[in-house]
């Protein structure tokens, strides 16, 4: 991971000549970009008497003549890089052209410059030229009609035909490698621009090269581990001075790379025991402790090369991040995908009864109390507890359901609480963890919670009380933190009462108590599901109003999963009009046992049935069926329009779009006849009973 500064390092550059200055400043600039400000200065001219504080000095090896000359302009306590400088392989390239025998002038500033520039050139391979030194104040020469030079043409004397200017040398790789890291800006070389600088240089120190590239590479390789890892890695050589710090450190510590890097753990890092483990060289294994108000696990251990002490490595991690890793561990480990599939959007219902049992459902998924979800079976006690634990704050953690009837008691009690190896005559070897340390700071749904023995009971109530298990043969206590959402179908009251479930658990299950309604009770919620499950189950049928009516006054024992059973039927009949025969014969014979009901009894189911539909708009539908039979008894049939105008004149506000819903619904119900086109709406006899029932509301 690279570490990027926010403050611009200085750089002066100086050298003898103003020209040479200027170039190499520029070449630092282009290769370390926005990150340094760089200053050319030069002795000749005299600027090198004015440079101001800087960061880093670098200087050619002929700029001063003597250590004295040095010092008096570049301060001692400054860091400063010597420039060594290197031909380009294009330099390279064009010598090599060169026919062999050739006799040239080689032409630079001094002669000490132009002896170690031929020098080095022959060190490259360029030993086809011969080349006779030149500079500023050497004696005169004749009969040279070829000379080359690196930027100093200028030089050369007139009588020479063909100049070959190689331009200035540039920056070698040890002088650029050396500026990097003084700066702490090694992390560059890595970089593109800085690898195909290096390639570009005609260069004859292989195993400088070689052993660089070695260490860039382990360098790099040393960068990725450390960032991929979970844990956060600090480092420290073997005077306790910070190496290494990897950016999962900077999220726990919130101490940054810069603040860290080259600076004394002890002043930084004081929390992590550094200097013990370089006394004791021995590994400190999970030390828990606290930073920032939160609890940090660490483990300092140390690094021996050759029975000497050359550093050591702490790995930190925020104790709940590894609780959290433990929890997925131990669900692979499990092979089952424990976590809830349900939220309170997949809860189909606009009934006041299903909305008001998710409001307070909702309310208390914020808490960590235990809830008791009771209802009918089938109502959708389960997908309550799905969408409860979706809602709080252990959504990311384990959703486990068990059925608590579903199996003998000692399975049962082997499933929830684990046990140890040889506890009982075909125990796991090794042991096995329980359901509760499975579903550790999640959920744990226990279904049909009745279904549990008295002994069981009792374990469960301890793991309520307490927050804590034993396994089955075991000995060691286990603290785990679980909600638990219990249900059952059952009046658990009257259990209590009868003696069957304890009462001190019924007391601790029913702290937070939902009541899921019935099918029946939920009004026009019937057709919503019974579409619903239409188009999930891709069923392209339409239903006669005598079915709808008949679906509407269906008592539904078996609730939503008696009408999921239904739709599914009627979708694999393959018909396109269902009518009442069509029914499944179950449905059919409950509805013949409710035909022998009396008159009156029917009129009240179909009161009743009119009031769940209606909800809140038993006003509206009551002022529409009483409007039709006022016009029945005047024997005028009312369309949409007039019974609008009739709700104005009233005062009574209805859309025509309201009206037709309503005269639908009423229809479906079996209490007016809708006529096409303009014949309005008419209500019949059934309709006039039920209006009856009503006169004390309306009147």
């Amino acid at each position: 991971m690279e570490r990027v500064s926010s403050i611009k390092k200085k750089i002066a550059v100086v050298t003898l000549d103003c020209a040479a200055s200027k170039f190499y400043a520029n070449q630092i600039k282009e290769l370390f970009g926005e990150l340094v400000i760089t200053s050319s200065y030069s002795v000749l001219d005299g600027s090198v008497k004015n440079m101001d504080e800087q960061d880093l000095f670098v200087v050619t090896t002929d700029a001063f003549e003597n250590i004295t000359d040095l010092k008096e302009f570049i301060p001692i306590d400054v860091p400063k890089v010597e420039i060594e400088v290197a031909f380009t392989n294009s330099s390279i390239e064009t010598l090599m052209s060169i026919p062999k025998g050739s006799k040239a002038l080689f032409v630079n500033l001094s002669e000490i410059m132009v002896r170690e520039a031929i020098t080095y050139l022959s060190q490259l391979g360029i030993n086809h030229i011969s080349f006779t030194p030149y500079y500023p104040g050497a004696m005169p020469v004749n009969g040279f009609d070829l000379a080359v030079t690196v930027g100093e043409a200028r030089y050369v004397p007139n009588d020479v035909k063909t100049i070959i200017d190689l331009g200035q040398r540039v920056l070698d790789t040890t002088t650029v490698v050396e500026i990097a890291l003084r700066l702490k800006f090694d992390y560059l070389l890595e970089r593109e621009k800085f690898k195909e600088y290096f390639r570009s240089l005609a260069v004859n120190n292989y195993s400088f090269d070689q052993l660089f590239g070695r260490a860039l590479r382990m360098e790099s390789q040393f960068e990725i581990l450390m960032e991929i890892m979970d844990e956060g890695i600090i480092g420290v050589n073997e005077n306790d001075i910070i190496f290494a710090c990897n950016s999962k450190a900077v999220e726990i510590t919130g101490i940054t790379k810069e603040q860290a890097i080259d600076h004394p753990a002890d002043s930084i890092f004081s929390f992590l025991p550094f200097e013990e483990c370089r006394k004791t060289q021995k590994k400190i294994n999970n030390l828990l402790i606290k930073v920032g108000g939160v609890d940090i696990n660490v483990t300092v251990t140390p690094v021996i090369r050759g029975n000497e002490y050359i550093g050591s490595f702490a790995t930190i991690q925020r104790f709940t991040e590894e609780e959290y890793k433990q929890h997925k561990l131990r669900i692979q480990l499990l092979n089952k995908g424990h976590k809830a599939k349900y939220t309170f959007n997949d809860i189909i219902g606009d009934s006041e009864a299903i909305k008001r049992s998710c409001a307070i459902a909702k309310k208390m998924a914020k808490t960590n109390s235990t809830v008791l979800i009771t209802g009918e079976s089938g109502t959708g006690k389960e997908l309550f507890a799905h969408a409860i634990h979706n809602e709080s704050k252990r959504r990311d953690y384990p959703f486990i359901a068990i059925n608590c009837a579903a199996m003998p008691d000692n399975l049962l009690e082997s499933e929830l609480f684990g046990h140890d190896e040889g506890s009982f005559t075909g125990a796991k070897k090794g042991g096995k963890l329980g359901l509760f340390e499975y579903a550790h700071k999640g959920t744990m749904f226990l279904d049909e919670v009745e279904g549990m023995s008295t002994a069981l009971q009792v374990k469960l109530l301890r793991v309520i009380q307490e927050r804590e298990i034993m396994r089955v043969g075991g000995n060691k206590i286990i603290s785990i933190d679980v909600r638990i959402i219990a249900a059952s179908n059952e009046s658990l009251e009257e259990l209590v009462y009868n003696g069957s479930f304890r009462k001190d658990l019924y007391f601790r299950l029913n702290t937070l108590p939902i009541q899921i309604p019935p099918l029946r009770d939920r009004g026009s919620d019937i057709m919503l599901l019974f579409n619903y499950f239409k188009s999930k189950l891709n069923g392209n049928f339409t239903l006669s109003p005598e079915v709808t009516r008949a679906l509407l006054s269906h008592n539904w024992s078996g609730n939503i999963r008696e009408l999921h059973n239904y739709v599914e039927y009627l979708t694999y009949i393959e018909k396109d009009m269902i009518y009442y025969d069509d029914l499944p014969p179950g449905f059919y014979n409950e509805a013949m046992s409710t035909s022998k009901c009396n008159s009156d009894t029917k009129t009240n189911l179909e009161a009743k049935l009119l009031e769940q539909l209606a909800g809140n708009r038993l006003d509206d539908y009551l002022f529409v069926l009483n409007t039709l039979h006022i016009g029945f008894i005047h024997k005028i049939s009312k369309g949409r329009l007039s019974i609008s105008d009739d709700a104005e004149a009233a005062g009574r506000f209805l859309t025509q779009q309201e009206i037709r819903g309503i005269l639908m619904d009423l229809n479906n119900l079996c209490l007016i006849k809708m006529s096409r086109g303009r014949g309005g709406s008419k209500i019949n006899d059934r309709g006039i009973k039920v209006l009856n029932e009503f006169r004390s509301h309306i009147f």
